[in-house]
């Protein structure tokens, strides 16, 4: 996904696989996300996510930079609305001395010191809020995560690309933080969800199966290797952008020719005009004669809970799994 684009979704997306293990001594180490050959490990489950974490502690994280924590952070920055949320699922709201302009969730968010945007966190702001600890996620910008590194502060950056991998950084926070029972709670919670609700569209035949298209931005869609795409494929649908990749303007008139049975848009999203994305859509030249459109077949879904790779993606799974068969989710 280019930079252009990236700043595009910060206002909306507000997204590693991680393994546990033990060096021999007092470190410990964890590899999260591509190796230095781009190949990704599936996440583990083992006794170690439920043990305290043994500092000091070395990490690497998603661009194989290593950091080493002496002790549990007691001071943490966040510059990714969805890791703060994971923070906060965590129990450590009371450690977290600064977020993102954009951090509305929970509400206790709202009220921490503000750091800036998530494409490029004020560096200032950064430095001021005396952090042990910071982590960031997928929309900073690479020339300003090279100036928070600049701080020599232990940060951590976090890129997930589907569900595992945000379940993998829920773990590695907590690995991070000390808060490893949680974590694993709190994967393992995420897992049965997920899990419930593929089971319940799992009674759907291949040829069944509804036609999907999701507009997450006026004229903006997603295609394979995004945790968005992911959700869709999750929850039963086939993604008529599936045969692109990444984050993608829309082609109106392949739109109409694939036909989606079910249009699911992100709510709270207006344009220049003042018009709401469903209305913007309904009003496409052409698309009258889509069937989705045709049959009211337009699913509004919160923007955070479907767009942050955080807790709350298993809201927005649900969410889009209902509206494509509102009989199988409850």
């Amino acid at each position: 996904m280019n930079k252009i684009t990236a700043l595009l979704l910060v206002i909306l997306l507000s997204f590693s696989i991680a393994a546990c293990g033990a060096r021999s001594g007092e470190e410990s180490v964890v590899k999260n996300g591509a190796s230095p050959a781009g190949e990704t490990a599936a996440p583990k489950q083992t006794d170690a996510a439920v043990t305290a974490t043994k500092y000091p502690l070395i990490l690497k994280d998603t661009t194989g930079t290593e950091i080493t924590l002496q002790k549990a952070p007691q001071r943490i920055a966040s510059t990714s609305t969805a890791e703060t949320e994971i923070l906060f699922a965590l129990g450590l709201g009371d450690r977290i001395v600064g977020v993102t302009d954009f951090d509305n969730y929970p509400e206790a968010a709202k009220s921490k010191p503000k750091l800036g945007g998530v494409s490029a966190p004020n560096v200032e702001a950064v430095l001021a809020a005396n952090a042990d600890l910071v982590i960031t996620g997928i929309s900073i910008k690479d020339d300003a995560l090279g100036k928070l590194r600049s701080l020599n502060l232990p940060l951590y950056k976090f890129e997930p690309k589907s569900i595992d991998d945000i379940i993998a950084n829920v773990l590695i926070i907590g690995q991070l933080t000390d808060k490893n029972k949680e974590a694993k709670e709190l994967a393992d919670k995420m897992k049965k969800d997920i899990d419930s609700i593929k089971t319940a569209v799992g009674t759907v035949k291949p040829d069944q199966k509804k036609k999907v298209y999701i507009e997450f931005s006026p004229g903006w869609t997603v295609g394979k290797g995004e945790f968005m795409d992911e959700v869709l494929t999750l929850a039963g649908g086939i993604n008529i952008a599936a045969d692109t990749k990444g984050y993608n303007k829309i082609n109106e008139e392949k739109i109409i020719q694939d036909n989606p049975a079910v249009i699911f848009y992100t709510t709270g999203t207006k344009d220049k005009a003042g018009l709401t994305l469903d209305q913007i859509i309904k009003g496409r030249n052409g698309w009258d004669k889509i069937d989705a459109v045709k049959n009211n077949q337009l699913v509004g879904v919160d923007q955070d809970t479907l767009n942050r790779p955080g807790p709350r993606i298993v809201d927005g799974l649900r969410t889009i799994a209902k509206g494509i068969y509102p009989d199988l989710i409850q």
